[in-house]
């Protein structure tokens, strides 16, 4: 019997909606994030009729995105520029942990050294699969390199926060505005135009980027004096979990496993790296340390944005930190692979994927 996509999708809204709910029972770390997440991913790997649609998950980024723009008063702004020897460092960072993943995925995944070197950039999975579909990597395995990253990242920071009780109280003034209902609505339709526009244009992260840029300067001049309502932020959540969950199909762990073991030891690496170079930082910083860790995080700018708005850790510079980084991995990924990547390829013996 052949289900119908609009019952899948059916079907998927309610497991998400119940895995949502589970989570919170559980006292699971962001339980409108993980809980659908989980949810999904469990029934796509064991074939169940569920599915999502890409507007739910764009949905999703843009509460996400036009949220975190209503944290850049003047005030905070002033902050993260205060704090710009950090941002500074953590653009550079990602290359180091590209250098680290590229071998791995080479030496322990047995892929190319072109593929391995596009599964270890620290950007968009659709950015860096569109790039190593560009130059001849496998897109298959680069696209599962970023999702089981993700995955990982989302599950083992939330959790490990959790364990160790690392939280914060995030005194900007989003907390103490009201939701102003004429100012949401207004505020709603540019960044929808902004996300429109930004994903015609082919922005990376574009329903992320495009709103949170918008919204950004709307509280700066003083236009967007609101707050987003904890059930808009609440829903964001449940769709890019459910969306991310939805990645999953019943071969994806049986699909090149030696590769995906590679992926794993580096995503492991990545945030031990992470770890010890946030310590450092730390010692020349009056920021907190787990911001620090969270806007270095390995991990993909909505999911680490929403950790740290759930958590109240520094969400405007752990948002400065994520978009900084990714901007900067997506514009010279292919720059590097051109000028240093490839010729080091060439000197190889082939090895195919």
């Amino acid at each position: 019997m052949v289900i119908s996509l609009f019952v899948r999708r059916l079907f998927g809204a309610c497991a998400a909606v119940a895995g949502a709910q589970l989570a919170m029972l559980l006292n699971i770390p962001l339980p409108w994030l993980l809980g659908p997440l989980f949810v999904i991913a469990a029934l796509r790997l064991n074939a169940a009729p569920v599915a999502c649609a890409n507007s739910l998950r764009s949905a999703g980024q843009w509460a996400i995105g036009t949220s975190l723009g209503l944290y850049f008063t003047p005030y905070i702004l002033e902050l993260v520029i205060e704090h710009w020897d950090v941002v500074l460092i953590g653009i550079f960072i990602p290359l180091l942990l590209s250098s680290f993943g590229t071998w791995v995925h080479w030496r322990i995944g047995k892929s190319s050294l072109k593929t391995a070197w596009f599964s270890s950039a620290i950007g968009g999975s659709g950015e860096m699969s569109q790039l190593a579909e560009r130059y001849g990597g496998r897109v298959d395995l680069v696209a599962s390199a970023h999702s089981l990253r993700i995955l990982a990242v989302v599950i083992i920071i939330p959790f490990g926060y959790q364990y160790f009780g690392l939280s914060g109280i995030d005194n900007t003034h989003l907390y103490k505005a009201n939701v102003d209902l004429p100012n949401l609505a207004l505020l709603a339709v540019f960044t929808v135009l902004a996300g429109i526009l930004s994903q015609r244009q082919g922005l990376p992260n574009a329903w992320v980027l495009g709103p949170l840029l918008i919204s950004t300067l709307m509280t700066l001049i003083g236009f967007a004096n609101t707050t987003m309502p904890p059930e808009v932020i609440n829903i964001g959540q449940l769709l890019i979990g459910w969306s991310l969950g939805d990645r999953y199909r019943p071969a994806f762990f049986k699909a090149a496993p030696r590769f995906l073991f590679a992926t794993l030891i580096f995503t492991l690496g990545s945030l031990a790296i992470v770890m010890v170079i946030g310590v450092v930082i730390s010692t020349r910083s009056d920021l907190p340390l787990p911001t620090i860790w969270l806007g270095l995080a390995p991990g993909g700018l909505a999911e680490m944005a929403i950790t740290a708005k759930v958590l109240m850790l520094g969400v405007p510079m752990v948002t400065a930190l994520q978009v900084t980084r990714m901007v900067f991995v997506v514009m010279v990924t292919g720059w590097l692979y051109n000028h240093i990547i490839e010729p080091i390829e060439k000197k190889l013996p082939a090895q195919p994927d």
